[in-house]
């Protein structure tokens, strides 16, 4: 029987080429999508082309992990589509600026969007298929940021606080879950650009600089995130670690 890799967020950019790169690996994926019904369905119908009923969808927002029973229904839904569950792989995740002297209202909102995606869904879903993935001697992957780890980066505190929490949970888990489970990270660095112009600190007119700061002088693929999480998937003595993905941009960035 072949393994179950779910991916959260997984039907466009990163997620999906995870997807993809797993399918090609020989795991059955489940794609998880919240509003691109029409990415995940092209998604899994070109993977099932590859290999009959290799790839299923599965359609929810993460603030399910806010109702207990909701989230009971989407973690039996999901072991139901292929009779388990391997891999979890915490991809999806909410990116965008935030000013520390915008409004009560505002950064409250922020607070509760970038903490939902980034921290408090990855913790919980990982606790509700956490007897799956223990009975299956399974992995959870988790998608960081290279600014995770004492480089913030400037206008994007509750980003930069959300994804530090999630690297201690990473690191958490590691030990609270083995040795059935291992859970690790990789963190990208510009690896791919937002889909339009409208993040202000990723505009067009930054993209060069950004390039010219990567020591290997080129911006990463998705292809190179996904090949990472495929190797700690298949590297059974390694866990609580995180790779960064970055072309070497982490070694450039100044302390926070």
């Amino acid at each position: 029987m072949n393994k179950v890799a779910l991916i959260t967020g997984g039907a466009k950019r990163i997620g999906a080429k995870i997807g993809e790169v797993l399918h090609h690996a020989g795991f059955n994926v489940i794609i998880h999508y919240a509003k691109s019904e029409r990415l995940a369905d092209e998604l899994a119908g070109t993977l099932n082309a590859i290999r009959p009923n290799s790839a299923r969808i599965i359609k929810a927002d993460l603030n399910i992990v806010d109702d207990k029973l909701a989230l009971e229904r989407f973690k039996n839904t999901a072991i139901a589509l292929f009779g388990r569950v391997d891999v979890l792989v915490h991809n999806a995740s909410s990116f965008y600026p935030s000013d520390f002297h915008d409004d009560w209202q505002t950064l409250q909102q922020h607070w509760q969007d970038l903490f939902l995606t980034n921290a408090k869904a990855p913790l919980f879903l990982s606790h509700a298929f956490g007897g799956e993935l223990a009975n299956n001697h399974g992995a959870i992957i988790s998608l960081l940021d290279i600014h995770a780890r004492d480089k913030p980066f400037v206008g994007y505190p509750i980003y930069n606080m959300a994804k530090s929490a999630h690297l201690g949970l990473v690191q958490s888990l590691a030990l609270e879950l083995a040795p059935r489970i291992r859970v690790n990270g990789v963190s990208p660095g510009v690896n791919i650009f937002p889909d339009d112009d409208q993040n202000s600190a990723l505009n067009s007119s930054t993209k060069d600089a950004l390039t010219c700061s990567i020591p290997l002088g080129k911006i990463g693929t998705p292809q190179d995130i996904a090949q990472t999480v495929l190797f700690l998937i298949n590297a059974p003595y390694i866990t609580g670690q995180v790779i960064a993905v970055d072309g070497g941009r982490s070694l450039t960035l100044k302390g926070g």
